[in-house]
């Protein structure tokens, strides 16, 4: 049966029983209203591991001044059920006060891999992302977490501070979860009028154009970028954070694209809902 718990030293003691009887634990955390994209992660955590812990808490200190901290949609009683329903053994849902307790004033940095992209459009964002994630890793103690590729930036910036920290956990990409007409799963889907969610596929359309011109030997990163901005500006509600083609590790710019392919990459506002995206455009990568 699923434990909840609330505090932090409860969590603590849950783990540190299982891993001193040797036991792995898998670790999701997520910031709830949870989809199809976040139970997957749940099911192969489950899978690989002998107990699994998910996290339901939404830090406020990755949001900016006027992004959607106060209206992120929220529905804890369904989420618990489709934790109970995934196996989840317990489910960690701390208060904001417990984790960010008076006077908090430690945060974390990763430099390189957070500036550009939603780092430069979200500033302090993945201050706050980070921070939180170690603060959830020296809690729950996991042997291994589980993270979506969909956040890809979010994914690289969790997986260098783990790397730089050397701390004693797995981070296990998983692939991307969509719709059957390409939309990747997110909360933020919720906020779409029918209209909106008709005009948001065009994103993962614009993705499928840049395999297309992969696949066809193109290595001039402006067309790229052109054939992704084209597509996305045939719909009128779409309008472009950024659009860019970069090194899947460093996710610095490409001068040029070879066999061993690329990051394609793109944050759009449909409407006033801002949706993010990504496709890895060959396999010569190894990370």
């Amino acid at each position: 049966m699923m434990e909840v718990l609330n505090t932090v030293q409860q969590m603590k003691l849950w783990s540190r029983n299982r891993r001193q009887a040797g036991k792995t634990i898998g670790f999701v955390p997520t910031m709830g209203y949870l989809h199809e994209g976040h139970l997957s992660l749940m099911r192969q955590a489950r899978e690989q591991n002998d107990f699994l812990v998910t996290s339901i808490f939404v830090n406020p200190t990755q949001f900016g001044r006027n992004e959607d901290l106060d209206s992120y949609p929220k529905a804890p009683e369904a989420d618990s059920r489709k934790c109970e329903e995934c196996g989840v053994d317990a489910l960690f849902m701390p208060r904001n006060e417990d984790m960010y307790r008076p006077n908090f004033q430690t945060y974390v940095e990763v430099e390189k891999v957070s500036g550009p992209l939603c780092g430069a459009s979200r500033p302090g964002h993945f201050r706050g992302v980070a921070t939180v994630v170690l603060k959830l890793f020296n809690i729950v103690q996991a042997s291994s977490a589980y993270f979506g590729e969909k956040d890809y930036q979010q994914l690289q910036v969790i997986k260098t501070m783990a790397r730089d920290l050397d701390l004693p956990v797995s981070i296990v990409p998983c692939s991307t979860v969509r719709d059957s007409d390409g939309l990747a799963m997110s909360s933020r889907n919720s906020y779409l009028s029918s209209e909106e969610r008709k005009q948001a596929v065009c994103l993962h359309q614009a993705l499928e154009t840049a395999e297309e011109l992969f696949r066809s030997g193109e290595a001039e990163p402006d067309n790229y970028l052109k054939a992704m901005s084209d597509r996305i500006g045939k719909e009128p509600l779409a309008e472009i954070d950024y659009v860019e083609l970069v090194h899947p590790q460093t996710l610095q710019r490409l001068a040029n694209v070879d066999a061993l392919g690329a990051l394609a990459v793109m944050a759009v506002r449909i409407g006033k809902t801002r949706l993010i995206d990504n496709k890895v455009l060959g396999s010569g990568f190894i990370d």
